[in-house]
C-alpha cells in the first residue's frame, strides 16, 4: 500500500519565501536517494499528515514531482512542538527490491500480571532498529506484556519469531520492557531536633503534674 503526495520543485530560498510558503499551508522538504538528485521541494502539510496516517511512519509514499512519481519513505522530519506543526521533511527515494534500515515504534499490548501486585511497567526500548524490504517493514512492533510478572523482562529474543521477515538489529538479551518491583514506603525517621522536642514536651507535662 502506498499514498500519493504531490510536490513542487522549490527554487526560492529566502526567509520571506519560506514565510510565504507556510502561509499557504505548505512546507519545505528535500528528496534524495535512489536514482534521484538531491532536490528541494514544497509539499502541502495536511496532505503529508494524511499520507502518514494512511501508510504509517515508515510506509511507502508515491511522491509526484512535475508529473513524475518516485517511491519514497519519510526519512526524517522537524516539528514545531509549541504549534504542533511539521516545519520540514526529508524523503528518501527507494529501490523496492533493496533493504532499508529504519526505526520502528514498539506498541505494548495487554495488562502485565505483575501490576496486580503493585508492579510498574517500564519501557526500556521505545523503538527497534530493523532491516527489511520496504513492503515488509511493519507500521509498529507489538509486544504482549500480559504474562509479565514483577521482576520479569521481555528480551528481544522473544519477539524474533513473530517478525521473521525483518532483521531486528539488537542483541537477543537486550530488554524491551520490564515490570519493576513496587516501592515500599518507609516512615521517615525522627530527626534529633524532633526527638529533643518530644522529650522537652514530656518533661513539661511531668512538671505540670
Amino acid at each position: 500500500m502506498s499514498s500519493l503526495l504531490k510536490a513542487a520543485k522549490r527554487e526560492r530560498f529566502k526567509k520571506s519565501d519560506l514565510t510565504e510558503l507556510r502561509n499557504e499551508g505548505k512546507l519545505p522538504a528535500v528528496v534524495y536517494g535512489y536514482k534521484v538528485e538531491n532536490t528541494s521541494i514544497s509539499i502541502n502539510e495536511l496532505e503529508l499528515v494524511k499520507s502518514i496516517r494512511e501508510v504509517g511512519r515508515n510506509g511507502i509514499i508515491d511522491l509526484e514531482i512535475e508529473g513524475k512519481k518516485q517511491k519514497v519513505v519519510l526519512s526524517d522530519y522537524q516539528s514545531d512542538f509549541l504549534k504542533g506543526e511539521i516545519i520540514h521533511a526529508d524523503f528518501l527515494a527507494i529501490d523496492m527490491s533493496s533493504e532499508l534500515n529504519v526505526d520502528v515504534t514498539i506498541h505494548l499490548t495487554g495488562d502485565a500480571a505483575g501490576t496486580k501486585e503493585g508492579g510498574i511497567v517500564q519501557s526500556i526500548l521505545h523503538e527497534l532498529s530493523v532491516t527489511a524490504k520496504p513492503t515488509d517493514i511493519p507500521e509498529y512492533i507489538e509486544v504482549d506484556v500480559s504474562k509479565l510478572e514483577v521482576g520479569e523482562t521481555i528480551p528481544v529474543s522473544e519477539i524474533r519469531e513473530d517478525y521473521k521477515k525483518i532483521m531486528i538489529n539488537h542483541e537477543d538479551d537486550e530488554s524491551i520492557v520490564t515490570v519493576l518491583t513496587p516501592r515500599i514506603e518507609q516512615e521517615p525517621e525522627e530527626t534529633d531536633e524532633e526527638t529533643q522536642e518530644s522529650e522537652h514536651v514530656g518533661e513539661e507535662k511531668e512538671e505540670q503534674a
